[in-house]
């Protein structure tokens, strides 16, 4: 199963590679040359294919459950003070996606989407201190009786272009897809202080399955 967000860059990138192999053997006599030619562009294109792929994902829904809205790798745990929306301390846990990683956001919990605001930026490398306030990046907070959960989608190095689909007053299903993030990023969570945490660094998660935090 492939994400909306793709069908357009797959129709292009087939038709790319149709056209370069048309070219290839219309112009190109050598049989070895075409045939490298070829295998080249079906690698671009699984390439491409791979990185738009959305497995469907059956999500334990719990209201005191936090999943992780992204796949990736656990790379910050930390108390920080969120000022854009709580302006408070709060729980920081941030998963980092390679460009293998499944690029579809999925929301932590269930409720009422009661913040969602899009922030133009740079892009600077995932990683960096300041990316999660200088980059692109979309803010959504969701709250429901037991917790409210802020979650940032931050743009990358490569990520162009990050699509969102919370509006605020909309009523969510935990696991259901918020968004998708093209071509490797990081989202961050903001949880309350003292949230017992349920991964540790490095820790490799699913969105949608893994258990983050427990309140």
């Amino acid at each position: 199963m492939f994400h909306k967000e793709g069908y357009k860059i797959l129709g292009i990138a087939i038709t790319i590679c149709v056209i370069i192999n048309i070219l290839s053997y219309t112009f190109i006599t050598t049989e070895w040359v075409n045939q490298l030619i070829l295998a080249a562009t079906i690698i671009m294109f699984l390439l491409v294919l791979q990185f738009f792929r959305n497995p469907k994902r059956q999500t334990l829904v719990s209201d005191h459950n936090i999943v992780a809205p992204v796949d990736g790798k656990v790379v910050v745990i930390e108390e920080v003070f969120e000022k854009e929306y709580f302006k408070e301390k709060r729980l920081q846990v941030s998963v980092f996606m390679s460009p293998v990683n499944v690029h579809v956001t999925r929301h932590p919990i269930n409720g009422k989407v009661v913040f969602s605001k899009y922030h133009p930026g740079k892009f600077l490398v995932a990683w960096h201190p300041k990316s999660s306030e200088e980059n692109e990046r979309t803010t959504v907070v969701v709250k429901n009786n037991t917790v409210e959960v802020l979650y940032r989608q931050i743009a990358g190095a490569l990520a162009k272009r990050i699509v969102n689909y919370a509006k605020e007053g909309q009523e969510v299903i935990q696991g259901s897809d918020s968004g998708f993030i093209k071509f490797g990023s990081r989202v961050d969570l903001y949880l309350p202080l003292n949230t017992p945490i349920d991964v540790k660094l490095n820790q490799k998660v699913k969105g949608g399955l893994t258990v983050i935090a427990k309140v």
